[in-house]
Formats: C-alpha cells, sequence, structure tokens
C-alpha cells in the first residue's frame, strides 16, 4: 500500500480531514468522502463502503478502491479487478461487474 493510501485511511479511522498530492478525505457528519483528482470515488459510512471510479477508470483510483476495501472492508476475498478492460468487484465470493454505487459491507 502507498504512503498516501495509509495517510487516507488513517484520516478516515481518525475522523479528520485530509489533503495530499490527487487525494483528499472530506468528513460530512458520520459519512466520509474520498476523492481523486477532485473526483469522488468513494465514501465511508457507519456500515458500507461505496465506491465511484470518478469517471476514470484508471490504476490509481482501483489503487485507492482496493487500499479501502483492505482497510475497512474483507480484503482477502473482496477488491477491484480488472479483466479485458472491463472492471470487476469480488465481494462474498460472487464477482460482478464494477458500477458507480455499489456498496460492499464494513467489517
Amino acid at each position: 500500500m502507498r504512503k498516501i493510501e495509509r495517510q487516507m485511511n488513517e484520516a478516515i479511522r481518525n475522523g479528520s480531514n485530509f489533503s495530499s498530492s490527487n487525494t483528499m478525505v472530506k468528513h460530512f457528519g458520520k459519512d466520509t468522502e474520498v476523492f481523486l483528482h477532485g473526483n469522488h470515488i468513494a465514501t465511508v459510512t457507519d456500515n458500507a463502503l461505496t465506491l465511484f471510479d470518478g469517471g476514470w477508470q484508471s490504476n490509481t483510483t482501483k489503487s485507492r478502491l482496493n487500499a479501502l476495501i483492505n482497510e475497512f472492508c474483507d480484503g482477502t476475498k473482496t477488491g477491484v479487478f480488472q479483466k479485458n478492460w472491463t472492471w470487476f468487484v469480488k465481494a462474498f465470493g460472487i464477482t460482478t461487474v464494477f458500477h458507480d454505487g455499489i456498496s460492499i459491507p464494513l467489517l
């Protein structure tokens, strides 16, 4: 995991806002939103992680989403991956095509 992703996850856990380089974390009450290059890529609530691609299915977006999944969900069985140019999400043994707003329950 990249240093910026560790800092991003730490800010979410600590309830603090964070901004470094291309990544930003903002807290809105109990919800936390994560931005990459100003594009909303994730929302963390009390019980779920909701994923978005921010309009860019890039390796960096995928890396940030997987860092969030590894920190807040069951990262050993869950993740975003790409096959034949299409993004997928694997969660609870089920693989589905990635779509904006897909939610994964938190641990």
